[in-house]
């Protein structure tokens, strides 16, 4: 229970400007068919009149029952066609200034239902003036038996189709937007007469009836909305609760889909028999992909613990016994260290009793890919070895991101902040996941102390790295130069006289 981790969404208003667009058929496409047929039957009319015992300025004169029936009925198809065109290409028109207005599509039941006003609006009237003498009125009434049969057979789809009008009206949702309705929860992808399609995270389509969705409890998570997270974890009662959260802070702080804009919160959510339990807030730039974050997440919360020499609580009948080191930290496994630090050139100076002494101040972290080791322009007093892994070094050069080269087992980096004090000159980011050694201020002094002769060796040693490097253009030099310069700058730093 302590050591899950269970995530439970937020929600938080900060509106963004985003627009959904939603892929309708173009204009060609919709007027090919009336197109062809007022061709057909433009056509067919020039033949008839044609055929027509009277020329064509008298047909004008004429009322149009009054034209042969070949004529009528080919004018009356004609007449058809055009408003068929001319409502298309209204419709087009009046929604492509409702898209500027608004900066969103307009729902396809608004379309539907002003496409299925315009087209009976459009017979009406043509039929109104090719036949005069049909009785609109007394056809509605004397089919108003007709209409109640009907809407006892189709109450269901009724219902549909105007709880799809009030969604409309309300809008409480739109395409774009990740809703939980009943059982279901997914991405809204259209809103038709009948039903709300979802896409579910498992790549699932559910359609949902209109009636049904007027009738559930929605959550809606909106499209540009500032959607926001909770991911519970425990932590021992050994650690303090300012450290775990600056820890989990950190560790969320470049993470893919996490707005970096909004400081995540993580607070304490009760003291469990085992733990503490924290649970960590943060906002989701796309709330869509909430699953993969939230592993994400999760992962980036392991290695930082892990890092930090933290760990997840075990269960109360578990006795767990752990040793600390005099540091605090969790002594590590020097096998291997000692090996490693006699391969790094600037620690050759030392003997094998100074690499021990100082292999049991090293401190040993654990990085996930894509995660920060340092920053340009931090502050350190500390180098690092890469012990298993590879790294990445960058600089920022006319605002991009440029790598400079790639690290492996046994290279190093970080060396002047760490005998210098010099501010960090390069990005240095892992590339798989790395584990890198880390050696500190104190462990340095101590060895100058007891053998101050050293500070002159590591110095020759440091001076000529850098003077190589600058040859191959592997860095960006740093403002001291010459090994006099250097070694001046170490006695200054470490207060060695």
């Amino acid at each position: 229970m302590s050591n899950s981790f269970l995530p439970t969404p937020t929600r938080l208003t900060y509106q963004t400007s985003e627009t959904v667009i939603v892929n309708h058929p173009n204009l060609k496409n919709k007027l090919a068919l009336p197109s062809l047929a007022t061709v057909f039957f433009a056509l067919a009319f020039y033949f008839a009149l044609q055929l027509a015992p009277l020329p064509l300025s008298e047909y004008f004169l004429l009322a149009p029952q009054k034209w042969p029936v070949a004529l009528q009925l080919t004018a009356l198809g004609l007449s058809l066609s055009v408003a068929f065109i001319v409502v298309r290409v209204v419709g087009e028109l009046v929604f492509f200034l409702f898209r500027k207005r608004k900066g969103y599509e307009a729902p396809s039941l608004l379309r539907d239902i002003f496409s299925l006003v315009a087209y009976a609006a459009g017979i009406t009237i043509i039929l109104k003036s090719f036949f005069p003498a049909i009785s609109f009125g007394a056809l509605l009434s004397g089919s108003a038996l007709l209409g109640i049969i009907l809407g006892l057979a189709l109450q269901d789809t009724l219902g549909n189709l105007f709880a799809g009008v009030s969604l409309h009206a309300d809008k409480p949702f739109q395409v774009g937007d990740v809703i939980t309705v009943g059982k279901w929860v997914g991405t809204v992808e259209s809103i038709t007469w009948r039903a709300v399609k979802l896409r579910t995270f498992q790549n699932h389509v559910v359609m949902v009836s209109n009636s049904q969705v007027s009738k559930e409890s929605i959550e809606v998570c909106p499209r540009g909305n500032a959607n926001a997270r909770l991911v519970s974890f425990g932590a021992s009662y050994t650690e303090s609760p300012v450290r775990v959260t600056h820890v989990v802070r950190e560790a969320l702080r470049e993470v893919d889909n996490v707005l970096r804009y909004m400081t995540p919160i993580v607070r304490v959510r009760n003291l469990g028999e085992s733990s503490i339990e924290y649970e960590v807030k943060y906002w989701l730039d796309d709330y869509a992909r909430y699953n993969d974050t939230d592993a994400l997440v999760r992962q980036r919360i392991w290695y930082a613990f892990s890092r930090a020499g933290m760990h997840f609580p075990h269960p109360m009948l578990t006795l767990n016994i752990e040793r600390r080191a005099a540091n605090g930290k969790p002594p590590i496994d020097g096998l291997g260290i000692v090996e490693r630090l006699s391969t790094v050139d600037i620690f050759a100076p030392l003997t094998g009793e100074e690499l021990k002494l100082l292999a049991r101040s090293v401190s040993k972290h654990v990085f996930a890919p894509g995660e920060t080791i340092i920053r340009a322009g931090d502050e350190g007093a500390s180098m690092f070895v890469v012990h298993e892994g590879r790294v990445e070094v960058k600089v920022v050069q006319k605002g991009e991101m440029r790598t400079l080269g790639l690290l492996h087992d046994g290279d190093f980096f970080g060396e002047m902040a760490l005998f210098t004090g010099e501010p960090r000159t390069a990005h240095v980011i892992a590339a798989e996941e790395t584990t890198v050694l880390e050696i500190g201020y104190e462990a340095m002094k101590h060895l100058f102390d007891t053998n101050p002769d050293l500070v002159e060796s590591l110095g020759q040693t440091i001076a000529e790295r850098r003077a190589g490097l600058r040859v191959n253009a592997a860095v960006v030099p740093n403002q001291e130069n010459g090994s006099a310069g250097l070694l001046a700058s170490i006695k200054r730093f470490f207060k060695i006289k």
